[in-house]
């Protein structure tokens, strides 16, 4: 499955990911500045992305800690995730999410 990804200059970045991944190990593999301090502990929001709105339905929903966390996060909106809560099922191939 791929997953694209708008870096901070708008420039698109194609990434190969297989169901199970987590979004946060993809972005990061694929060279984007995704810290993920608390290595995907949920104890910090340097992992958050913008979701594109056409695929923000398709994840499950942010749980209270998550929404928590978002709201510390620079430029968060609508559609923010913690990449380190977003693990890759099937019908995602394709995904879409900025680099705020």
């Amino acid at each position: 499955m791929q997953v694209h990804f708008l870096d901070r200059t708008g420039q698109r970045i194609t990434a190969e990911a297989q169901p199970g991944d987590r979004l946060l190990d993809i972005a990061q593999a694929a060279g984007l500045p995704l810290e993920g301090t608390c290595e995907g502990q949920m104890a910090c929001s340097t992992c958050h992305l913008i979701i594109a709105p056409q695929w923000f339905d398709c994840l499950p929903p942010a749980s209270a800690e998550e929404e928590d966390l978002l709201d510390l996060a620079p430029a968060a909106c609508s559609t923010s995730r913690l990449s380190c809560q977003i693990v890759l099922q099937e019908g995602l191939d394709g995904l879409l999410a900025k680099v705020p």
